[in-house]
């Protein structure tokens, strides 16, 4: 008897250990990705990353493509701009077509855009760089403290994808 039992509990002991089946596990399911629209209509399909901005322009002044980034800001006032993260501690400036359309002014903190336009490798005056400042909301001291132009990536979009928040 005392076999029968030693026997028993080592076989419930053993099976009780026994990896997960498939049917154990949690299944996880991807939560589909949704876009608003902004400006002319497109597709979230095949953009570039920003951070391959340097390599995708080589060398020239201005090119068409549909590219995707991380949102860092957008203009306070309207928004008509949004500064998207290029990865190396700098931005890019996403202006819109003929200001013909605007983003939501709280689309920042980290949302993803996808957008399609030209980009151009540009300098922006003293007079464009306070005004965008003036749009962000920073103090007079800090708007007077820009004195040089930037010679930077910009980018005129004719449309754009925004990353709506998950519930």
């Amino acid at each position: 008897m005392k076999n029968y039992l030693f026997t028993l509990l080592t076989f419930a002991v053993l099976s009780s250990c026994q990896a997960p089946t498939n049917s154990d596990k949690e299944e996880v399911q991807e939560v589909p990705v949704t876009y608003a629209s902004y400006g002319a209509e497109m597709t979230s399909d095949n953009p570039s990353d920003i951070m391959k901005i340097d390599e995708l322009m080589q060398g020239q002044d201005s090119l068409e493509m549909k590219l995707t980034g991380s949102i860092e800001k957008t203009c306070k006032m309207k928004g008509c701009w949004m500064t998207i993260n290029t990865g190396d501690s700098s931005t890019m400036r996403v202006t819109f077509q003929d200001y013909g359309f605007f983003v939501p002014k709280d689309s920042a903190g980290g949302r993803t855009a996808i957008f399609k336009g030209k980009a151009f490798k540009s300098i922006t005056s003293v007079e464009m760089l306070r005004h965008f400042a003036q749009d962000e909301g920073k103090s007079s001291e800090e708007i007077k403290a820009i004195t040089e132009p930037k010679e930077e990536y910009t980018f005129v979009a004719t449309g754009v994808l925004i990353e709506e928040e998950s519930i």
